[in-house]
């Protein structure tokens, strides 16, 4: 994939004056600095997270068969929200909301199909003048990874952001300490609830863990593990019909099991059914950064 690499290494010096706090947890894998995540506010005032790319171990051979085998990963530098696409954000591109919990406009969106994900990612972009990533006259809104708009992440760029620069199931060092970073069975009710309630991981990220489960632009493959490329993996072809894609993450009505940084599921898209009631599906945007924002961050941290 063709992404950004011209000004790693200005980003990396940004980095090192960024106020983020590292967090709790295994052994650090990733290459984003010990001082922590760096957070950009783009034009239309979306709290994203600069993560500058780095080599991961990618699944786990301890999970289920899909998640396995554990593999050396690299990934391009990329933001992505800080936070859950919520009702709010939804309704600043004027899409028709699908979901069943709109009594906050924090809370995520859910019931949402992959393709109007796909299609708030397009006007987004145009909303802030970027060029967008989807064709729209392709029948799976075939991605430009080269644009600078917005777009669905890759499973690999998802794991790589949930681990946060560790090798465990969590980026935090107990398994118990899940309740205070996820809404998950045993505490959500039964229902969504404002992204932001709980902790965020050590890179400063929100609800990577619980709350909805997130569509990434990948097909879903229970054996991709096995041929998968070692640079930005793209996830495999799409075989043109009865599609699965990735979801990732944990939601409101998940197990903690289900909540793993490696655990992988696939599910139809919905895109031609009329009834899509799976209101547990949400997701989060990325895309590549620009040389400006660095230094605009750059120079607010002086």
């Amino acid at each position: 994939m063709n992404r950004t690499s011209g000004f790693l290494a200005f980003a990396a010096a940004a980095l090192l004056t960024s106020c983020g706090k590292p967090g709790e947890g295994g052994s650090s894998t990733g290459n984003t600095g010990a001082s922590g995540p760096l957070e950009i506010l783009t034009a239309s005032g979306v709290p994203m997270i600069y993560l500058p790319g780095g080599e991961f171990t990618m699944g786990s051979n301890r999970g289920n068969p899909d998640e396995a085998p554990a593999h050396k990963v690299r990934v391009s530098a990329f933001l992505i929200d800080e936070f859950e696409v919520t009702h709010e954000l939804f309704a600043k591109v004027q899409l028709p909301d699908p979901s069943h919990w709109q009594d906050s406009p924090r809370k995520p969106v859910e019931r949402v199909r992959w393709l109007d994900a796909k299609r708030y990612c397009n006007e987004r972009s145009l909303l802030e003048g970027l060029t967008p990533c989807y064709n729209e006259k392709t029948p799976d809104w075939d991605c430009n990874y080269s644009a600078n708009g917005y777009r669905l992440p890759t499973e690999t760029e998802w794991e790589y952001a949930s681990r946060a620069g560790t090798d465990g199931p969590y980026d935090f060092a107990s398994p118990g300490k899940l309740r205070q970073y996820a809404w998950f069975a045993e505490n959500a009710g039964q229902k969504t609830h404002p992204v932001g309630e709980k902790k965020a991981n050590r890179w400063g990220i929100y609800d990577l863990y619980g709350n909805v489960s997130e569509w990434c632009e990948d097909v879903y493959s229970p054996t991709y593990y096995k041929e998968s490329p070692t640079v930005d993996p793209p996830g495999p072809p799409s075989p043109g019909r009865d599609v699965k894609r990735v979801l990732r993450g944990g939601n409101w009505k998940a197990s903690a099991d289900m909540c793993r940084a490696s655990f992988r599921q696939g599910q139809r898209t919905g895109d031609t059914d009329a009834c899509f009631y799976t209101d547990y599906c949400g997701f989060r945007c990325v895309r590549r950064v620009m040389p400006e924002e660095l230094k605009q961050r750059r120079s607010k941290l002086k």
